[in-house]
């Protein structure tokens, strides 16, 4: 306040009236006549006085803007001029009048610029100052990154679950490929492609670019690429795409995403899903089998949400994997180069959009039990035409595909367990280090093969496929007695490894009996 009260201070100059200084102070609320005045009172002078005001070296004032600083120390001389009346008188009232009135006129900008001065001081303060925060800003943001980059080589950084995919940086994007795709192309004899279609299918014998050309017939072989008019080059580079933002974790990575395409191409052949369904249809399940898992982070939902990862921030701890996994296909998609949609109507594809979000998020586990009731309550007088049974119905096609591995054979299947409790004592251990929960089925020191596997066959599988079985008993011989066999395989594994270990706990009490004997 005190910066700007100096604006509205009276203004002094001095006049010099035949060699006597007058001092003469205005007030910003003068008004011309009243600057008439002062100056006639303070000279003595008449009122039909006419005067003029010259500068120290003679020259008459021409009063403007910057008036009150053109003579030095604010000291103007008076010339005066008294006459009866006349031409004479009229002509030094008038300038008298003028001069006046330019007085009041530069005074009052006088003031005005003082206060402009001011409010500018004030403006380049606050312009200094968030100046200076910006920099704090910056000086912060290079902090954190400092932090989180240590954080990450220590090994311990919880805050991005080592993403391959990260939205927050900016320089680590997907970069689509424009040429076409260079993967050797692998022509399928008659024979594999009759295995395809079959959960028997071994899916260890081949490699990437060997899945990717399987995985590009199936699209062919459905006939989604002629459907929805796809361009199979484009077709290759999703492909290529999606294969590339699989991390190569033990379990979860892109020989699983074949593993679990494969499965959902082979319970179209066998259901005759392409009699009962759409073509969108089989374009959603197969679309939504090859997506499902993309950049899984090694580490489940469990781990996501009691270590407040990024995706379980970002995701409000509601499936926070499941929601990345659809964020990450849809930001491919999003490519022209990589858009196998791209030909198909607006509306069609966000409808294609939605249904492919709704089967990724069943794959869940958290939701197993509130799908499989669901279509319980269908089942037995289950409607193609009904969207809702249809929706349900795809929604535990994908989860039965998604965790199939034991209805293949046992020497295709169990390799995937030992994969999946690799990747289980992975999280356990880097769970054990940060101090949070570890789940027993997942602690090595806990488990084993047979007890991992025994629960979730007879628990969660069995009753699943069982449960599909009441609307395609084809797949019984096929699908659901191999699960059986598995379940009857590990429990005899298990009284074995009981066997031994009660074996072991008696030969131990003995030498221990033995010790205190001596």
């Amino acid at each position: 306040m005190g910066s700007s009260s100096s604006s509205y201070a009276p203004k002094t100059i001095y006049l010099d009236v035949e060699g006597k200084v007058q001092r003469v102070i205005f007030s910003r609320h003068c008004s011309p006549c009243d600057i008439r005045e002062l100056l006639l009172t303070s000279s003595n002078m008449a009122r039909n006085t006419a005067i003029l005001l010259v500068d120290t070296e003679g020259a008459l004032i021409s009063i403007d803007p910057t008036m009150p600083t053109n003579s030095p120390n604010n000291l103007y001389k008076v010339v005066t001029h008294s006459s009866q009346g006349g031409e004479k008188e009229d002509m030094f009232q008038n300038v008298l009048s003028q001069v006046a009135e330019q007085f009041s006129r530069a005074f009052r900008i006088n003031e005005l610029k003082t206060e402009v001065t001011n409010r500018l001081a004030m403006l380049e303060k606050r312009v200094e100052l968030e100046g200076l925060k910006v920099v704090e800003i910056e000086k912060c943001k290079n902090d954190l990154k400092k932090l989180r980059d240590e954080m990450t080589s220590r090994g311990g950084a919880r805050v991005n679950c080592n993403c391959k995919y990260n939205f927050t940086d900016d320089g680590k994007k997907l970069s689509p490929r424009r040429d076409v795709p260079s993967y050797p192309k692998y022509t399928l004899s008659q024979e594999t492609i009759e295995a395809l279609k079959k959960p028997t299918f071994d899916v260890w014998h081949w490699e990437h670019n060997e899945m990717l050309s399987c995985l590009e017939y199936m699209y062919h072989d459905l006939g989604l690429v002629k459907e929805f008019n796809m361009n199979p080059i484009t077709l290759k580079r999703w492909l290529l795409a999606i294969q590339e933002n699989y991390r190569d974790n033990p379990f979860h990575n892109f020989r699983h995403c074949f593993c679990v395409s494969q499965m959902m191409y082979g319970m179209i052949h066998l259901c005759n899903l392409q009699e009962k369904l759409t073509m969108t249809d089989m374009c959603i399940l197969m679309t939504a089998a090859v997506c499902h898992d993309l950049d899984h982070p090694g580490y489940n939902n469990t781990y996501q949400i009691n270590a407040k990862t990024e995706l379980a921030v970002r995701y409000n701890d509601i499936s926070p994997l499941e929601n990345h996994h659809c964020a990450v296909a849809f930001q491919i998609l999003s490519m022209p180069e990589c858009n196998i949609f791209a030909n198909i109507e607006p509306e069609s594809f966000k409808q294609i959009r939605q249904a492919i979000i709704t089967l990724i998020l069943a794959t869940d586990m958290a939701r197993h039990g509130e799908i499989l009731d669901s279509f319980r309550q269908k089942v037995d007088n289950f409607d193609f035409t009904n969207e809702e049974h249809v929706k349900c119905l795809k929604m535990v096609l994908i989860k039965c595909c998604d965790i199939s591995n034991e209805v293949r054979p046992t020497d295709v299947a169990e390799p995937w367990v030992d994969c999946l409790l690799e990747e289980y004592f992975m999280q356990s251990d880097r769970e054990k280090s940060e101090g949070l929960p570890v789940a027993p089925f997942m602690d090595r020191d806990k488990v084993t093969k047979p007890t991992a596997q025994i629960g979730f066959i007879k628990f969660v599988l069995i009753p699943m496929f069982e449960t599909v079985m009441k609307l395609f008993p084809q797949i019984e011989e096929i699908m659901v007695q191999p699960l059986r066999d598995s379940r009857d395989h590990y429990e005899e594994l298990k009284q074995i490894d009981d066997a031994m270990s009660e074996a072991q706990k008696k030969k131990t009490e003995s030498m221990s009996l033995g010790g205190k004997k001596k």
